[in-house]
């Protein structure tokens, strides 16, 4: 049977993260990338951190605006540092996955 993330999304990554869930095997940060949590009842789909409605968009988007880590997570006391490793995880996992065209100036 086919995992939920696989029939819904189709996404190369998302096939791949749900496999290694489903398999249980270390990839060396699976265990990172099992904290983001993608369901269509949650933030329209986009991917969240454990479920908790903390979109992995606007956690980068903090800390693209150079806010620390532990800024965060004193803002957030319910995220963990490994919940932002995860999201800069999941982000670099993505871009590997996805061409990026880029209009030039």
């Amino acid at each position: 049977m086919e995992s939920p993330a696989t029939v819904r999304f189709g996404n190369p990554f998302l096939e791949r993260l749900e496999r290694e869930r489903q398999l249980g095997q270390s990839l060396g940060m699976s265990s990172l990338l099992a904290r983001i949590t993608i369901s269509p009842d949650v933030c329209h789909g986009k991917p969240v951190i454990r479920g908790l409605r903390y979109p992995v968009e606007a956690m980068l988007e903090y800390l693209a605006g150079g806010d620390t880590i532990e800024k965060l997570l004193a803002e957030f006391p319910d995220l963990e540092r490994e919940d932002l490793l995860a999201c800069l995880r999941f982000t670099a996992e993505s871009l590997k996955l996805k061409t990026q065209h880029l209009a030039l100036a």
